[in-house]
């Protein structure tokens, strides 16, 4: 484990290799690993295998994918070993899913273990490392929010330098966060869609929906617990799909809408743009006020 000192606060940092399978597999928490799937043909039987694995291994509980796809990607995670769910099938009293923090949201209806693991499908170099690592740092007790950090290299005219992806992140995220919430700021990749989390924690987060979703909960985390229960965990390498300026742009909109919107919830802004969220899980299940 190393600590990273901002000076007032500090933030954990562990390499997944601090986790092997047979540390996890004496945990007393258990693990519902997600994967929230649109079109991912390509990369999903290959991601299921080896969260099956885990399964079988002990590792994990639950593996779910919960696919909204036209490519067959449900039926391809299904034979894997996955439970899969139609997302527009889950909370369905909500209407249509909109986008990927909804369909996060929505999974928690099935997703029963005491620590939730979120997982992007899109990765086309998954490894075991990523939901080991993850899913170790949260039941083993060291935090209760556990966020990826990787190095991303950019693919190119069949050229790879080791780095260069993640453009919303640098031109967008991170100075946001430098600027409003410091303390987030020191997380290698604040966007990074690969998380476990308590799910007492979960239960009483609101989802951003769509792509804000990610700096949203890493925010609403850390006003719940702070940052000394918050961990960040070395994964090595993520090679994901590169996206084309035109795709970048609303996804750069909605993740300064995710940090805007919690600013002027401090009351540190008047207005900000407008973004669609679900309500804590916990909520659902409150008795109405009278």
């Amino acid at each position: 484990m190393t600590v990273v000192s901002t000076g007032a606060a500090a933030l954990r940092r562990f390499h997944h290799s601090e986790f092997p399978v047979e540390q996890l597999t004496a945990r007393t928490a258990t693990v519902s690993i997600c994967v929230p799937a649109r079109n991912e043909a390509e990369n999903i039987v290959a991601t299921v295998d080896q969260l099956v694995s885990l399964r079988d291994a002990g590792v994990v509980d639950q593996v779910v994918v919960v696919d909204d796809s036209t490519d067959g990607t449900a039926a391809l995670a299904r034979d894997a070993g996955a439970d899969v769910f139609d997302q527009s099938s889950l909370r369905a009293e909500f209407g249509r899913v909109d986008g990927k923090g909804d369909a996060m949201w929505r999974a928690l209806q099935v997703c029963s273990g005491d620590v939730v693991c979120f997982l992007d499908a899109d990765s086309a170099d998954f490894g075991e490392r990523f939901p080991r690592g993850l899913v170790g740092a949260v039941a083993s007790g060291e935090a209760d929010f556990a966020k990826g950090v990787y190095r991303r290299p950019w693919k190119s005219g069949g050229v790879t330098r080791p780095t260069g992806g993640g453009r919303v992140t640098e031109l967008t995220a991170r100075p946001l966060l430098e600027s409003f919430y410091p303390q987030l700021a020191q997380f290698g990749q604040p966007l990074a869609g690969e998380i476990a989390v308590r799910r007492r924690l979960l239960d009483e987060l609101p989802f951003a929906c769509g792509y804000a979703v990610d700096i949203a909960l890493l925010i609403d985390a850390w006003g719940e617990i702070g940052i000394d229960r918050m961990a960040e965990v070395d994964l090595e390498v993520r090679q994901n799909r590169h996206r084309p300026l035109e795709e970048l742009g609303p996804m750069a909109s909605a993740v300064a809408a995710g940090v805007l919107s919690r600013v002027a919830r401090d009351g540190r802004l008047k207005s900000a743009p407008p973004l669609v969220e679900r309500p804590p899980a916990a909520s659902l299940r409150r008795p109405a006020a009278a």
